[in-house]
């Protein structure tokens, strides 16, 4: 006689195990502690098997009923159920250890021995403050292209569109991983193909690195007869990451020439804050042969007209222009060539040259400025870019 909700509901444990059976193999079980439990017996490959179902009334009778019969349609396709919960159980708990940040970080660990401590510490950065506080709690095999798209949209809100682009290379290089590590069977980031907002292009001409080799070649052969005091601030200008105006207004009061560091005061910074720039080795020998030609009266780069006026805008525009770079280079495309190469070429992250190129950052942090941020690593990127620079035409 099958069950009724009244009875399931009514029933009182005793001093031994209760079996209160529905039909079709459906029982519920009472515990001598009172706990009630829906049990299925049923028979696969000719041996009688249990399944459990859960316990009441968290599963009312109507719901156990629904449950055996599909069961019975299980074994009706060769099913075993028991050994298929077995295994849904072990997919869900494969799923929760195998989570994109588990994923991610197993895949920086494999690759840290070819990386450089730069590169590394750039993808960390991004995968803690750009990516895992997105999707990193969610397991790998679940996370799908609009997924993805919401980590790119959250960094282009701050108009990072290059950071936004390397956040979704390294995805895609961590889904592969996991492809490879049985851990998902797809990739999603090709479907974000067209997706990523282009990146604003400046309006100062700026040549790309590939074309650093010959501008350098060109420059030291000085074919175009530059005075030296223009060499120097062309070169300064590649070595700092300085706009022209806070390098032609530069005085000498600004330098530690001993300490290395150019203190540019707020009143000739565009964002009107104190900033400082290391200066790499080969920027303190330019400085000091300055020095040597100038003295060291109040302009670093006096007119070579009067000494009581600082060297004129147009002077680094007219020499790359002798050149042959009229409208393909800038005193100010040197910083967006500085800020391109360093991340592409030196693996620095995007905040490190950001912050030397004096940005304002978005959001509450703009406000917040540390001119001392990231010095450290300033300092090691400013000489890593010196040293880039001066071994670009190696083995040409």
């Amino acid at each position: 006689m099958a069950l009724t909700d009244l009875q399931c509901r009514n029933s009182k444990p005793t001093d031994k195990a209760q079996k209160l059976f529905d039909g079709g193999g459906l029982y519920l079980e009472i515990t001598p502690k009172g706990a009630k439990h829906w049990r299925l017996k049923y028979r696969y490959l000719g041996k009688e098997k249990k399944l459990c179902i859960g316990p009441y009334p968290l599963y009312p009778l109507i719901e156990a009923r629904e449950i055996r019969d599909m069961v019975k349609k299980q074994l009706r396709s060769g099913i075993d159920p028991a050994a298929l919960k077995i295994a849904e159980r072990r997919r869900k708990e494969m799923e929760q250890n195998n989570t994109f940040e588990k994923v991610a970080l197993a895949w920086a660990a494999h690759n840290n021995n070819v990386w450089s401590t730069n590169h590394a510490r750039t993808v960390e950065t991004r995968l803690n403050q750009d990516i895992f506080l997105v999707i990193g709690k969610k397991p790998i095999s679940q996370i799908t292209a609009i997924d993805l798209l919401g980590v790119v949209r959250k960094i282009e809100k701050r108009e990072a569109y290059e950071v936004a682009r390397r956040c979704l290379q390294y995805c895609s290089q961590i889904f592969r991983f996991a492809i490879l590590n049985g851990h998902t069977d797809r990739n999603p980031a090709p479907d974000l193909k067209g997706a990523l907002k282009s990146v604003p292009k400046s309006n100062y001409a700026a040549f790309d690195a590939a074309e650093l080799p010959n501008f350098i070649e060109k420059f030291r052969r000085n074919d175009a007869r530059l005075f030296p005091q223009t060499r120097i601030a062309v070169e300064l200008m590649m070595l700092t990451f300085v706009r022209t105006s806070e390098l032609i207004k530069a005085t000498w009061d600004e330098f530690d020439l001993e300490e290395g560091i150019w203190r540019i005061p707020a009143s000739k910074m565009k964002m009107k804050r104190e900033h400082l720039v290391p200066l790499s080795s080969q920027a303190i020998i330019l400085l000091k042969q300055l020095q040597e030609m100038n003295g060291k009266r109040q302009w670093v780069f006096p007119s070579l007209r009067t000494h009581r006026k600082h060297m004129s805008n147009n002077t680094i525009l007219t020499a790359l222009a002798r050149m042959g770079y009229r409208g393909i280079m800038t005193g100010h495309g040197f910083r967006s060539l500085a800020m391109s190469t360093v991340m592409e070429k030196l693996d620095y992250r995007f905040e490190v040259p950001d912050r030397q190129l004096a940005h304002k950052a978005k959001g509450p942090l703009g406000e917040s400025y540390n001119r001392a941020q990231f010095l450290d690593e300033r300092k090691a990127m400013m000489q890593d870019w010196a040293d880039y620079i001066d071994n670009s035409v190696i083995g040409r």
